[in-house]
């Protein structure tokens, strides 16, 4: 087994930080890893071989930093050495150096969560690529693209990182979102027994609230269909795209950018839903048509003009135009008059909405949504049944006038 030392090295100019660096002893060869570290002489223990107790008090946030950051280090470099026993071959010092330096290097948060990013992508897992994507984008962003270990993460890490989303005005599931992605990554280099579970999540929320349905009445849809947007054609698109989702039963977006022109035939639209690959036949109105015959034919061999152009990134395509078109709809909702955020989104909490209005049973909803059970379609719905239940609660209060 090897000796593993800290060591400082005050610098050759009087009043000026000194190095921290670790000496490794193995089969009486030495060498030296060299740190970032600096500290000035005061600060540090000779004879203990570690920082001193602070000092300084605009400088204690630093020294407890590197102090943790010290630590981690020895018993990263102490696990190499464990490991490299274990195996029962010959091993030298630079072996140790070698493998500490892959470490810093692969196992940085940002690096792994490239190479999960990359495996997914592999594996045909698209979407959830794409999630993980989102997440490490975001960390990037509040860490300024300072990379940080796995093993430096901590529950410090984690509050300031959810603080920043706070003051930032982003919702708590939109953190949980991040969140929960970024504990999983983190889980998986736990289980492939990279580094120890510091439990860094712990004072943070990971859970999911329950969210404000927004629906909008039959009036209201009337209303955005029948607004004069011909001046201002973005507008214009967004407009239809909305209603086309409407008019699909509440079609997802990324349901509708993939629809071919082959799935519509015999009256009908024939396809899988890409969240669940559940098969549906909705038939093709007078509406719909109108809708698609404003647009020039579809150069690709998509049947709705959202992805227009061959050769592109499709995924990356729908989810931009998506972006715009909802952006549009912020404009559109204006217009009208509409209080609520308006998306493409809230098409589909207003046809099923409309549909429980109209009386139509909740297994028939389930079935036109492309819900797997009713019991998703009770929950789809839990929040769209206010107003009915408060003119029920007004007709019993009021028999006891």
């Amino acid at each position: 087994m090897a000796s593993i030392k800290v060591k400082f090295r005050p610098s050759t100019v009087a009043g000026r930080e000194g190095t921290i660096h670790y000496q490794i002893i193995h089969e009486r060869k030495v060498r030296q890893l060299p740190t970032d570290y600096r500290v000035f002489p005061d600060e540090w223990d000779e004879s203990r071989s570690t920082l001193a107790a602070i000092g300084r008090s605009e400088r204690k946030s630093y020294i407890l930093s590197i102090r943790k950051r010290i630590r981690w280090d020895v018993e990263r470099l102490r696990k190499i050495d464990r490991t490299l026993d274990a195996k029962g071959f010959a091993y030298t010092a630079d072996d140790i150096i070698d493998e500490f330096t892959r470490y810093a290097h692969e196992y940085t948060l940002f690096n792994f969560m490239e190479s999960i990013i990359a495996k997914l992508k592999q594996n045909g897992k698209i979407r959830t690529s794409e999630t993980y994507r989102s997440a490490l984008n975001s960390f990037r962003k509040f860490r300024e693209e300072e990379d940080i270990m796995l093993d430096c993460i901590t529950s410090e890490t984690m509050e300031a990182y959810e603080a920043w989303h706070k003051r930032r005005g982003v919702t708590p599931n939109t953190i949980s979102f991040y969140t929960r992605i970024l504990r999983a990554a983190y889980n998986r280099a736990v289980e492939d027994d990279i580094i120890e579970n510091r439990k860094p999540f712990r004072h943070v929320y990971t859970g999911v609230d329950k969210t404000v349905k927004r629906a909008l009445p039959l009036g209201i849809i009337k209303k955005i269909k029948e607004l004069d947007l011909s001046l201002t054609p973005a507008l214009d698109y967004a407009r239809d795209m909305f209603l086309m989702s409407f008019y699909l039963r509440g079609m997802s977006f990324i349901d509708m950018a993939f629809l071919r022109k082959t799935d519509l035939r015999d009256g009908c639209v024939t396809y899988r839903r890409r969240k669940t690959g559940q098969q549906l036949v909705i038939a093709w109105t007078r509406e719909m048509q109108v809708i698609l015959d404003k647009y020039p034919e579809n150069a690709t061999g998509y049947l709705l003009p959202i992805i227009r152009r061959p050769g592109t990134n499709e995924r990356c395509t729908c989810r931009n135009v998506g972006y715009n078109i909802n952006r549009s709809l912020k404009r559109v909702a204006a217009m009208a008059g509409i209080p609520i955020p308006l998306t493409l989104y809230v098409a589909r909490h207003s046809w099923a909405s409309a549909a429980r209005s109209k009386g139509i049973p909740l297994s028939v909803i389930s079935e036109g949504m492309g819900h797997d059970s009713e019991a998703t379609t009770r929950i789809y719905l839990a929040t769209l049944d206010t107003a009915a239940v408060d003119r029920a609660n007004n007709l019993i209060l009021g028999s006891l006038e």
